[in-house]
């Protein structure tokens, strides 16, 4: 997996507080557009293909190896041969689990910025480039047709199996691959959905009380009094009465 220049998390909310609003506005979409595409780009999709071919061809020797051990012969070849492609497996899946543990880091990563920056201010104008549909309509077509394909050889190897017939191995072979490449669509449409979701309520346009708070503004209390002050009437609390009304009859 390799390493991606992803941008950094946004100032606290101190510091921006003290900075240009435009400036802060620009790095958050700037910011946004670089993590959306590095989470739904293409290369990403291809990525998790990548990953699970190499699943793919790891099985596949763990198919052989059972089929080495079924085929019978001389026991020594056979068990020499089994144990070889066995050995190949485990170097293979566990290169992909390796693999594919720190693609889940990377995504864990990019999610807490996305996060991040979008809590960080309310941008409606900008924030509508960042749900990318075309992107996310993508993963979900892909990943459908992928499921679509990974269910049919599984459920295709299980029906064109008979009792009694043997190739036992070779139904565990084509099965195990039907399961990787449904699971591969399932974390696809995963991906599609978590940042529709990210899209719906983290690019939320915000209201008023929102963009009040927006870069840590808040209001402080005394604010109500001093606009009162300069209209040259003091603010009247509920339930008091006034020294000029008289007395109450």
């Amino acid at each position: 997996m390799p390493r991606r220049d992803l941008p950094p998390p946004p100032p606290p909310a101190h510091l921006r507080e003290w900075l240009d609003e435009s400036v802060v506005r620009a790095d958050r979409a700037r910011s946004l557009a670089e993590l959306v595409r590095h989470n739904l780009g293409i290369e990403r999709l291809l990525l998790l293909w990548a990953v699970a071919a190499v699943f793919a061809l790891g099985w596949s020797f763990v198919g052989m190896a059972l089929m080495a051990f079924e085929e019978g012969g001389p026991l020594a070849r056979a068990r020499a041969l089994g144990l070889v492609f066995a050995a190949l497996a485990a170097g293979v899946l566990v290169s992909g689990g390796i693999w594919f543990g720190r693609g889940a880091r990377l995504d864990r990563r990019i999610r807490q910025l996305q996060c991040a920056w979008a809590a960080s201010d309310r941008d409606p104008a900008a924030d509508r480039r960042l749900r990318a549909p075309g992107r996310s309509l993508a993963w979900l077509l892909s990943s459908l047709a992928l499921g679509a394909l990974g269910l049919r050889v599984t459920f295709g190897a299980a029906a064109g199996t008979r009792p009694g017939e043997g190739a036992y191995a070779e139904l565990v072979l084509t099965m195990g691959l039907g399961l990787i490449l449904w699971v591969t669509a399932l974390l696809g449409l995963g991906k599609a959905g978590a940042h529709y979701r990210w899209a719906l309520c983290a690019l939320r346009p915000a209201g008023p009380a929102g963009r009040s708070a927006s870069y840590g503004r808040r209001i402080s209390p005394g604010a109500p009094a001093r606009r009162s002050a300069s209209t040259g009437r003091p603010p009247r609390a509920s339930g008091t009465r006034s020294r000029s009304s008289g007395p109450a009859v």
